[in-house]
């Protein structure tokens, strides 16, 4: 596989809606609009497309892994029926407190996910709606990219306010995930 087929996307505020007060059932996972189409879109051009997610609810106890693995599988699903898939889910289920290696704004996540695929990231876009995202991409080699649904906007905002340096400062930014695919299959990302 060549590493400019893979793309890495978070997950809440990217793929679906999301909550301050977190995503803890699959009833509470909802699509952004376009978001399953982008994702689908990719895979029929042959990318192959990974999510990494922090998921700091489960150490907080407000849901556990049995009911993080039935909220992605809706994921799955509601892709699978719009002709995408999800080549490999990675998620981080500590806190920030917790002083983990894998937790965004480390790169932890990103770097197993090249040790697993024999690779470097370089050249690999990472689409994601926080700063941290970015942060964690683009330790680990990868190309970040912004979206401003999700948290977004305010990150965008952040940006403009705190010196993250030039890697932060000049991502791509795009309105959404369908935006950024159209930009990215017309080759002009």
């Amino acid at each position: 596989m060549e590493n400019s087929r893979l793309i890495i996307l978070d997950r809440d505020g990217v793929i679906n809606h999301n909550s301050d007060d977190y995503i803890k059932s699959p009833e509470e996972w909802v699509a952004i609009p376009g978001s399953l189409e982008a994702i689908s879109r990719l895979c029929r051009e042959d990318y192959r497309v990974v999510v990494i997610t922090n998921q700091s609810g489960i150490s907080r106890g407000l849901y556990t892994i049995n009911t993080l693995n039935k909220i992605h599988q809706k994921m799955i699903d509601e892709l699978r029926h719009s002709g995408g898939e999800i080549g490999a889910i990675f998620f981080c289920p500590h806190r920030a407190d917790d002083q983990c290696e894998c937790r965004k704004p480390k790169p932890g996540m990103f770097l197993e996910l090249s040790k697993r695929l024999k690779y470097s990231l370089k050249d690999v876009y990472a689409v994601g709606d926080s700063v941290r995202d970015l942060q964690a991409a683009a330790t680990a080699g990868a190309m970040p990219v912004l979206v401003e649904t999700g948290s977004g906007l305010g990150s965008i905002e952040e940006i403009s306010k705190y010196d993250y340096g030039p890697a932060i400062a000049t991502v791509p930014r795009f309105k959404d995930l369908s935006r950024f695919v159209d930009n990215l299959l017309s080759a002009q990302c």
